[in-house]
């Protein structure tokens, strides 16, 4: 029943109970509202309720009347099959009066009206709602700051949402729209960095800056204002245009808007320090447009770089990030985020791909005709890469260079302090850090940028200042000085840039000289140093050379042993690249095996952050793929280990994926020595597969993958193995999202389990593949069908009793005729009808039990597939029809059951046998001329088609051995179908009677009856 205005007050008492502190008031309360949702009229109640402004109305309601309004928006404005949704005429209804309510004090309020509004707009924008944005421009022209601010907060998140629509249609619409606001909030953006200016001037000259912004919060407004158009200006371009970068079209408000930007930043920058100890909103306000205006160049040089291209805006722009990076103090206030822009600005506009100058230079229009757009690009890029010369002559680009090194390289006291107050953070936000949120990872990236575009110039200055630091700083050394914190910045860029220092830089004699001695000197203050050499080491390892490299290894293991935690760590994350590079030695990584296991054991002991037990994780598990059976020693230790870290890390869902996935190399790396494991592993395995855990939706796929891993390298199944099969039924209903592994665990058990497995878990066994054959679509099928074929081999009478729901639909793929033009459907109807064939071949009578079964026959031609009332005969018949899809053994299938058909007592197989025999003529000779041609290949309808001496396993894995001998053991692959062939036509004969069966013989064409008995007499 709908609902009406009538109700709001309920729905106002209902929205107040659902705040209540009281658990009794609050859950039926939260109960009422999720049943209303559905309810048409329950978002016009809503709005009655956010429209009630006044006393009469508390605040924390209102706003959660728009946080249940914006949600419902998201659940029922469509219109779906499962719900009646909202009414066209409610949806107008609320279209009108949202727009009516934007001038909303509540900032909350007022922002989560902006957005569900914009998700109204992305969905009905322009068909159903056409006159939004020219509601929403009227609007603009009010003189009123804060409805104007308003509009701007919904015109922006309107904006945002509809950029992300896609089609062609909706991009159109958006460059219309782009035209139609650009110049107002351009020119509004404009006008309002003039007020700010004036404002900010006339402020920064008195002492009473609070009581004046007290009397009027317009400032402020107007502020906020200026930044939502400042974005809406940035939308505008960036999505109202195609990147030039694929049009090579100038977009002309680039060169319009970016001299303002840079304008406004040099005015507004100033005001950062003045008013740092006077006013708190507008030195946040000068910090955040300072940062905000130099994204906007930074976005728009990345999405049009060719407009970017302008005498005003790349010299000028570059220039001015270079005055702020080398020279901060003379080029006015400064502070860490801005510079951080700065440097992301000249680092996007150095390594623009747009901007490399191609090798025929400029191209010259002599004949006035338009050039092609790989001539224009030619022609930007050229542009481009003057500019940057003028910009960025050599002289500059070295004092960059050595202004990044000597200057942001360098730790500062509070890093040190920061390091010893907590050596594991400190790490990690060197390591890890977005290089975009801190200073020293962003002068890195821009250093390795300018490096590389500049190499040439550059290798001799770092070599320099490598040299320099190492003269004023020797390897003894034990105070914390200036020099050694140059050597540190200098080690920083020598790793970074390894690649072309080799040139310059002989490493055994730098090793032997100076980081190997710093390497021993274990007093404190040179932990910054050996922190330095540890990573360094992993960054040069592909020009280490010689015997050095193996002191290199036994370096490093000798620091996963320091003091210090950050060390620690450095060290790992070396050894753990070092370990994973192609030329590595097993015989060093065996030598320090050891202790490596005990230097991770403690560390993970010590250290407290996720990141940090990742990390010693991920190199416990490259030593353990490294080292394979040689961890068995060591296989207590490793195991007592898991078990810790898998307690202490309950909750922790990420954490344990990793230690999953360890185990998986711990497993394989035992082989058959695994069982020393089970212990620990087969608890931890248990409760991964069950699905009812708390954590089983984020540890599923490891805990399968690791479930296959186990048994694959099971000796034999034991009891504890035996009793997971189960879990498999709930994972199997759940979802086919691990089909190709769940399929891999079912052949495991089959293989290795024996008897014993089909009897404890046959109904759970029939459950799975009933589940899967019946569900899945026909890449599943193709993936499943294997173990189905694998059952009834090893199985033969106790498994097709079992699966017989399965087998059922099994022919009725088999004898649809949909397949069509469809490559992957014939494959499954292939696959299926070899099932079947090898059914009738091994279990005859169940076979023809099955197929002999009334409603089966009557389901089947309630389907509309049209079969003979024989089923039998209908399968004899897709055999017939389908071997020339089937592959090799599979043919040799449809043979077998064929030559079986002959031996049944069944009438119209004499009718058939020219068909039959024909079959059975081609398979044979068939895998003949498959031997003459590749001896190696063997003779599938011959018993000798496995060599008695087993070389056909010389380069088989132990793993796959057992599998391969169980698969290659398969009756119908050893069977002479020769032998069966000539023994079930003297049964035919007999069967049937001598008259008849040659009178069919007669029929056989002379050449096809001369290819059976060369088939039959060759052995």
């Amino acid at each position: 029943m709908a609902l009406s205005a009538g109700d709001v007050p309920t729905m106002y008492a209902v929205l107040v109970n659902s705040l209540s502190a009281d658990e009794a008031a609050r859950r039926p309360a939260e109960a009422a509202l999720a049943q209303c949702e559905a309810r048409p009229g329950f978002c016009s109640c809503l709005l009655e309720i956010i429209s009630a402004r006044g006393l009469a109305c508390r605040e924390d309601v209102r706003l959660l009347a728009t946080v249940y309004f914006k949600n419902t928006i998201n659940r029922f404005w469509r219109h779906r099959r499962d719900s009646y949704g909202i009414s066209n005429e409610e949806k107008d209804h609320l279209r009108k009066n949202l727009l009516l309510n934007i001038r909303e004090e509540n900032s909350q309020i007022a922002l989560q009206l902006a957005v569900l509004i914009s998700k109204i707009a992305r969905l009905d924008y322009p068909k159903e709602w056409p006159d939004l944005l020219s509601v929403l421009a009227q609007q603009l022209q009010s003189a009123d700051v804060l409805a104007s601010h308003r509009v701007f907060m919904v015109l922006f998140r309107t904006l945002k949402e509809l950029s992300t629509k896609r089609l062609a249609v909706d991009q159109k619409n958006y460059a219309e729209i782009t035209g139609h606001l650009f110049e107002y909030t351009w020119n509004l953006w404009k006008s309002d960095v003039q007020t700010i200016l004036q404002n900010l001037s006339m402020l920064s000259q008195r002492n009473d800056i609070d009581s004046i912004l007290e009397q009027s919060n317009d400032l402020i407004l107007i502020c906020d204002r200026w930044l939502l158009c400042l974005k809406i200006v940035r939308q505008l371009i960036f999505s109202g245009y195609a990147s030039d970068s694929r049009t090579a079209q100038e977009v002309w408000q680039v060169r319009e808007v970016c001299p303002t930007i840079l304008t406004a930043i040099k005015s507004i920058l100033p005001y950062y320090d003045s008013f740092k100890d006077k006013q708190a909103k507008l030195w946040d306000f000068a910090k955040r447009a300072c940062i905000k205006l130099m994204k906007v160049l930074v976005t728009l040089q990345g999405r049009h770089p060719y407009s970017f291209v302008h005498e005003t805006v790349l010299p000028a722009t570059v220039d001015f990030c270079l005055n702020m990076i080398t020279n901060p103090e003379q080029a006015g206030t400064s502070f860490e985020e801005f510079l951080i822009q700065s440097m992301v600005l000249v680092k996007s506009v150095l390594e623009c791909k747009e901007y490399r100058p191609s090798p025929t230079g400029r191209v010259i229009n002599e004949h006035a005709q338009p050039l092609s757009l790989e001539q224009r690009k030619k022609n930007f890029a050229a542009v481009a890469s003057d500019m940057l010369k003028v910009v960025l002559p050599g002289d500059r680009v070295v004092l960059l260079c050595n202004i990044l090194v000597r200057r942001y390289f360098i730790y500062t006291a509070k890093d040190l302090e920061e390091w010893s107050e907590n050596p594991e953070s400190f790490h990690h936000e060197q390591n890890l850090v977005q290089w975009t949120e801190k200073k020293r990872p962003c002068a890195e990236a821009l250093f390795i940028v300018i490096f590389e575009k500049y190499r040439e110039l550059l290798a001799p200055v770092v070599v320099s200042v490598l040299r320099e630091a190492m003269a004023v700083s020797p390897p003894q050394e034990t105070d914390v000085t200036a020099g050694m914190l140059l050597k540190d910045a200098a080690y920083t860029a020598a790793g970074h840039v390894y690649y072309e220092l080799s040139n310059y830089l002989n490493f055994n004699e730098w090793f032997h000289g100076s980081l190997s001695i710093e390497v021993s000197n274990r007093h404190p203050n040179m932990r910054i140093i050996r922190r330095k050499i540890a990573l360094l080491l992993g960054q040069w390892i592909s020009e280490i050379k010689g015997d050095t490299r193996k002191l290199v290894y036994h370096a490093l293991v000798g620091l996963l042993q320091d003091n210090d935690i950050a060390v620690r760590l450095a060290a790992c994350f070396s050894l753990c690249y070092l370990f994973q590079e192609s030329s590595f030695s097993e015989l060093d990584l065996f030598e320090c095996l050891p202790t490596c296991w005990t230097m991770s054991f403690k560390l993970i002991e010590d250290v407290q952050e996720f990141d940090s037990k990742v990390q010693v994780l991920n190199f416990i598990s490259v030593l353990l793929e490294h080292a394979g059976d040689k961890i068995i020693p060591f296989a207590s230790q490793l195991s007592q280990f898991f078990q810790m870290i898998w307690d202490e890390s309950a909750g922790e869902s990420l954490l344990q994926i990793q230690l999953l996935t360890a185990l998986r190399t711990f497993v394989s790396s035992l082989g058959f020595q695994s069982p020393l494991s089970y212990h620990v592993l087969i608890p931890i395995l248990q409760s991964g597969i069950n699905i009812d855990s708390p954590d089983a939706l984020n540890l599923l796929e490891d805990s399968v993958q690791l479930w296959e891993a186990t048994l694959s390298n099971a000796p034999s199944i034991v009891p504890q193995l035996l009793d997971l099969f189960p879990y498999l039924v709930g994972i199997v209903n759940r979802s086919f999202d691990h089909l190709e592994v769940t399929i891999k665990i079912i052949e495991d058990y089959t293989i290795f389990g024996g008897s014993e497995f089909l009897k404890s878990h046959g109904a759970s066994l029939a459950s799975i593949v009933d589940t899967i054959v019946g569900n899945v679509n026909d890449k599943g099928l193709l993936t499943a069908l294997p173990v189905v074929d694998l059952l009834i081999q090893i199985f033969p009478l106790e498994a097709p009793p079992l699966i017989s729901s399965a087998l059922q639909k099994l022919i009725f793929i088999s004898l649809s005729q949909e397949d069509g033009q469809n490559p992957s459907r014939t494959t499954v109807r292939a696959s299926s009808g070899a099932i079947l064939a090898r059914l009738l071949v091994m279990n005859t009578n169940f076979s023809a039990q099955l197929l002999s079964e009334s409603a089966l026959l009557a389901n089947i031609q309630q389907a509309g597939i049209a079969v003979n009332n024989n089923l039998l005969i209908s399968l004899v018949d897709m055999w017939i029809d389908k071997v020339d899809d089937a592959n090799a053994i599979q043919q040799k299938e449809y043979a077998m059951a064929l030559s079986v058909v002959l031996t049944l007592q069944v009438p119209q197989v004499i009718d058939k046998l020219d068909d039959i025999l024909s079959v059975c003529t081609t398979v044979i000779i068939g895998s003949r001329e498959v031997k003459t041609d590749d001896d190696t290949s063997g003779d599938i309808t011959s018993s000798s088609w496995i060599g008695n001496d087993g070389s056909g396993y010389s380069n088989t894995s132990s793993k796959e051995l057992r599998k391969r001998q169980v698969k290659d053991s398969d009756p119908i692959k050893q069977a002479s179908l020769e032998n069966v062939l000539r023994e079930n036509l003297k049964a035919c004969s007999a069967l049937h009677g001598d008259a008849a069966f040659n009178a069919a013989i007669s029929r056989i064409h002379p050449s096809a009856f001369a290819q059976l008995q060369q088939a039959l007499n060759t052995a």
